[in-house]
């Protein structure tokens, strides 16, 4: 028996660093949608515990027990066994949550394959901060140190586009650049938005503190913005800790011509169209 899960990209719409704790985490209050862009998961009963990954972005993936993935399966049960498979199409290091939702679609996976209940909030906990979002792939505002979730309802309906130009940020050195880190959270209760015109319009008032730092750090994603605000999106920005950014559009149409814009003139970029998911079915079709 084998079942199979899909990893969205987690997009970071804003991100608030709203203070830090006495033991160095980061507080954030951050507004997260994921894509119909991903990872493929498949899990399958083995006597050991492995993991197998191919796919446009396998390169330098780890298959030992550094690996995501393979700590997810550990914590799920460490006595048992698993052949672990993954598609890797999401380009890693890179902001968007990859190897995050990796491990939680490989939990989801598990828990099915071996008729078991996922594990807990704080569980999730140890194998990183982006992990408990990912557990239940939809739109949610994410505060504390990623443990304090709300689901919100769907965001209208939106296209999208990722870029990642091909460098890897490492988050410890984004957060050290950064200068102040007790910045205004987002406001206490969000709006409902209407159109994709109106998110696009309050996103305008809205940030990510780590934008600047990372562009500091790595000009290229500076780069990458301007590029982006030449295709006319409604709104862009970085994801996350970087280096992916994003855009907004009202129409697939918008978004494919915009990531085509991107390709002919970066043909080293990773670029990929999408649509934002109302929540994420590991059944559903979904372009990698």
């Amino acid at each position: 028996m084998t079942v199979e899960a899909f990893a969205p990209a987690k997009i970071n719409l804003t991100l608030h660093v709203t203070g830090q704790r006495a033991d160095g985490y980061h507080l954030l209050d951050s507004l997260v949608v994921f894509a119909d862009i991903g990872d493929r998961i498949t899990v399958a009963v083995a006597d050991e515990r492995s993991l197998q990954v191919t796919g446009s972005m396998a390169a330098g993936v780890p298959v030992d027990d550094s690996n995501l993935m393979m700590q997810a399966a550990a914590l799920m049960d460490p006595a048992r066994g698993a052949a672990l498979s993954l598609e890797k199409n999401l380009p890693p290091s890179s902001g968007i949550g990859g190897g995050s939702s990796d491990a939680a679609a490989t939990l989801r996976a598990l828990a099915e394959l071996w008729g078991l209940p996922v594990p807990g909030t704080q569980d999730v906990l140890l194998l990183g901060a982006d992990v408990p979002v990912c557990m239940s792939p939809s739109t949610q505002r994410m505060r504390g140190i990623g443990e304090r979730l709300d689901g919100l309802p769907p965001l209208p309906d939106c296209a999208i586009v990722l870029i990642n130009p091909g460098v890897s940020v490492a988050t410890p050195a984004i957060f050290r650049a950064m200068g102040k880190r007790d910045n205004p959270a987002m406001p206490a209760e969000l709006p409902t938005w209407d159109s994709v015109g109106d998110l696009a319009a309050w996103l305008k008032m809205q940030r990510n503190d780590l934008q600047p730092p990372a562009i500091r750090l790595e000009p290229v994603i500076g780069t990458v913005l301007e590029e982006l605000s030449g295709t006319d999106p409604l709104y862009h920005a970085m994801s996350g800790s970087g280096a992916t950014c994003y855009g907004l559009y009202s129409t697939d149409a918008e978004a494919e011509a915009a990531a085509g814009q991107l390709r002919s003139a970066h043909a080293d970029w990773w670029v990929r169209a999408g649509r934002l998911l109302a929540r994420c079915s590991d059944s559903e079709k979904a372009s990698a």
